[in-house]
């Protein structure tokens, strides 16, 4: 199992833009063969939004998320996010 995380501190106001972006990323790979499940997820009291994606396989991972990337590639994230990205690729040991 593969698990993607992202983790999201959208500047003051661009909280909705960036969710409906993240919400597109997801609707890019619904149904792909290999996903077990994509999230959008919020943590009010830390101002942070948070990706998930859960994969059966790294080949499954590697066969599909490039829709899911391609979908948000022209997104102003640069205007969005009040710091970089951090994120996880976790897998099951």
């Amino acid at each position: 199992m593969i698990i993607n995380i992202s983790v999201h501190h959208p500047k003051p106001g661009a909280e909705p833009a960036l969710i409906e972006s993240m919400h597109r990323y997801g609707a890019a790979i619904k149904g792909a063969p290999g996903l077990v499940g994509v999230y959008t997820l919020q943590d009010k009291a830390a101002g942070v939004l948070v990706g998930m994606a859960i994969w059966e396989s790294q080949a499954a991972k590697d066969a599909s998320a490039h829709l899911a990337w391609e979908a948000v590639a022209n997104d102003p994230f640069d205007q969005w996010e009040a710091e970089d990205v951090g994120g996880y690729a976790l897998t099951e040991v």
